[in-house]
């Protein structure tokens, strides 16, 4: 690949993104909790490579969402059902997604944040 090619796809993307952050509450508000989740992690020392990859997820997803209602926009303008379901589904991957990264949040950064606030977590079998 080129590198003039490697430049324009970058800048395409890019361009995407752009747009995206411009018109994408959703996408900006999931952005914000991800910086906290990963604001959370650093204070805790807590792995952050997990609350990443979940917050990517959900990220990557909500574009995608945006980029499969944009498409049903343009070809089905006037509500129809399947139109309705597909946005759904879309939709569904990004719910799911973000429930996985709040579990995932949950398994990281629940024991550590439970340690600094001083509750004590039981150990295997009951032992502290």
């Amino acid at each position: 690949m080129s590198t003039a090619r490697l430049r324009r796809s970058f800048a395409v993307a890019g361009s995407g993104l752009s747009r995206a952050w411009a018109t994408q509450p959703n996408l900006r508000l999931e952005a914000f909790i991800g910086v906290c989740a990963l604001a959370l992690a650093a204070w805790l020392r807590a792995p952050a490579a997990p609350i990443a990859l979940a917050c990517i997820l959900v990220l990557s997803l909500e574009l995608m969402n945006s980029a499969v209602e944009t498409i049903i926009d343009l070809v089905s303008p006037d509500p129809h059902p399947l139109a309705g379901r597909a946005k759904d589904l879309a939709a569904a991957a990004v719910l799911i997604s973000a429930v996985g990264a709040v579990i995932v949040g949950l398994i990281v950064l629940g024991p550590p944040l439970l340690g600094r606030l001083g509750l004590v977590i039981p150990g295997p079998g009951g032992q502290s």
